[in-house]
């Protein structure tokens, strides 16, 4: 009995110092967070006043008045809604039907292939970007909404999320639906897309939160106002003009707070998406 305790107040012990170390590490994230997001309601004067003001001494709604009629964060709201949904969209279908494939059916060249798209996962965007570009703008597809999605939809970390995801379903499943009379895509559908529904749930959370925030690729193959995203107009909003707190805060709060409710509903499940689903077991690739 006393090793037992002795053992439970060692672990005690050790455990002090560790939370305080997250305690730390999650004030210094969430702190500048809440600010940002109560000083979208103070004046700009109280803004810049010091000492600083935590809490608005009166709330205001004048900043989100105020970047609406700087930028037309309406249309960029509705351009980034339709970039981040039409995008989601097809991935959950092209990566979610790939990582079946890879899973569930033998091919030639099927090792390879899979080894392949793990592979472009070590190049960094950046490299691929001006290929990206020159295909776009050669097919037509520059300053169009197809030209933002389309290269955005096949990514190999999803394809490969989503086959682990499959690995752990019994082949016997695709069999007796088979037998059944179901056809190959409506096994896929009805049967086996409904089994991994966590991973297609984190499928999504992940890229409309990757659309969503896309600055870079926006900013690349849109040159018109009306093409802007809301991650590029407010980057662009906040370069042009002489610098007004209240508004760029009030338009940061818009931005994060589409996330921040996905993630809220989202988050469980992460949790159900275990990293025993995300291994890649040895013989996996044969």
């Amino acid at each position: 009995m006393k090793k037992k305790k002795t053992i439970g107040v060692g672990r005690f012990v050790f455990n002090i110092p560790v939370a305080l170390i997250l305690i730390i590490i999650a004030m210094m994230v969430l702190v500048p967070v809440v600010w940002m997001t109560l000083s979208a309601f103070k004046t700009e004067k109280e803004i810049i006043s010091w000492p600083p003001t935590f809490i608005p001494k009166t709330f205001t709604l004048e900043n989100f008045v105020d970047v609406q009629g700087r930028i037309n964060i309406i249309r960029y709201i509705m351009n980034s809604v339709i970039y981040a949904g039409a995008t989601t969209a097809l991935a959950v279908i092209v990566n979610s039907m790939a990582g079946y494939a890879y899973a569930f059916y033998d091919f030639k060249g099927k090792t390879a292939s899979f080894l392949m798209t793990l592979a472009t996962m070590m190049v960094p965007f950046q490299v691929i970007m001006v290929p990206l570009f020159l295909v776009v703008y050669k097919m037509g597809m520059y300053d169009t909404y197809w030209g933002l999605i389309i290269p955005r939809v096949a990514v190999a970390g999803s394809i490969f999320m989503m086959r682990a995801a499959f690995t752990g379903i019994p082949k016997e499943m695709a069999e007796a639906a088979r037998i059944d009379g179901l056809t190959e895509f409506g096994i896929f559908w009805k049967i086996m897309l409904p089994q991994v529904k966590p991973a297609v749930i984190t499928l999504v959370i992940l890229s409309v939160n990757g659309s969503w925030n896309d600055l870079l690729w926006p900013m690349i193959v849109t040159s018109s106002t009306e093409m802007r995203t809301l991650a590029n107009g407010l980057a662009l909003f906040i370069g042009q003009n002489t610098i007004e707190y209240g508004a760029a805060f009030a338009g940061a709060l818009v931005s994060l707070l589409p996330m921040f409710i996905l993630y809220m509903f989202g988050q469980k499940y992460f949790v159900a998406v275990s990293y025993t689903h995300l291994t890649l077991p040895t013989n996996s690739l044969v």
